[in-house]
């Protein structure tokens, strides 16, 4: 099952995506993806949801407007992790993204007018469905709603003002999060999918999922030890190498620039680049 969240002239809210329409869900109890991923409720969704609509007359918000955590894994790919001159974690590289730092599918990313160093990294990133607490690695993807795309655009100069990456991480609408979420049933096995990021066209990443440094089960049990996971958080699991910062020469990304991350088995999440307007 596929769910996607929208907004329209006549309508605001999700629904579930079937060839290229949405049926909104229509139930006074789930006003939003998240409560119905708190719920566990999906055929109870699918059975609230309307006649199709075209998704082309619809603008595409972030598949969870609200979500709960949003955390990031910094350079979980050996390959990435070579390329950016870093030596192999002993532990996962954490840090957080704010949702106003988020767009959905077609809406447009923006670059900074503090900086011209954007960069792109495409991600594979897993819905929570269940509060997870000290949850062992090896029964992690039961915790799991789903699967979406991830741009987590990023300010490479700003990134390194500390060790920290907040700060380049958390300009207002530098990254995306969709087209939309794909549950578990559809996706049994998270490491036979493939990421590819595309910049006008041309394949800039290449990766497969299973070439993880730190894997989804390891994260999963990681992070649920340190806080308690909720429905609806977060986890952007990292990005394969050939980021733009890594090139020589380097490249960033430019107002004009199309950024598409594609998944198989779940789809492409497309993003125009423009300049903020200050």
């Amino acid at each position: 099952m596929r769910f996607a969240s929208f907004t329209s002239p006549e309508l605001t809210g999700f629904g579930i995506v079937e060839d290229g329409f949405i049926r909104p869900v229509d139930d006074d109890r789930y006003p939003d993806l998240k409560s119905v991923i708190a719920a566990g409720d999906y055929d109870g969704a699918a059975a609230a949801a309307r006649e199709p609509v075209v998704i082309t007359g619809m603008t595409m918000t972030p598949v969870l407007p609200n979500p709960g955590k949003i955390v990031c894994i910094g350079m979980n790919y050996v390959a990435h992790i070579k390329e950016m001159g870093r030596d192999r974690p002993k532990y996962p590289t954490l840090f957080t993204r704010f949702p106003d730092s988020l767009v959905g599918h077609g809406q447009s990313i923006v670059r900074p007018a503090a900086s011209k160093k954007y960069d792109f990294e495409g991600e594979l990133a897993i819905v929570i469905g269940r509060e997870a607490r000290h949850v062992a690695a090896d029964r992690a993807l039961d915790y799991i709603a789903g699967y979406t795309c991830f741009l987590d655009g990023s300010l490479r100069d700003y990134q390194r003002h500390t060790s920290q990456f907040i700060a380049g991480k958390n300009f207002r609408h530098s990254g995306a999060f969709g087209p939309w979420l794909v549950t578990t049933d559809e996706i049994p096995d998270p490491y036979s999918l493939s990421l590819e990021t595309r910049v006008n066209g041309q394949v800039m990443q290449q990766g497969r999922i299973d070439d993880l440094c730190f894997d989804i089960g390891a994260l999963i049990g990681y992070l649920s030890t340190i806080c308690r996971l909720d429905p609806g958080d977060v986890i952007a699991t990292g990005t394969p190498s050939g980021v733009g910062a890594a090139r020589d020469p380097q490249v960033w990304l430019q107002p004009g620039d199309v950024v598409e991350v594609d998944i198989d088995r779940i789809g492409v999440l497309r993003n125009e680049v423009v300049d903020e307007e200050v």
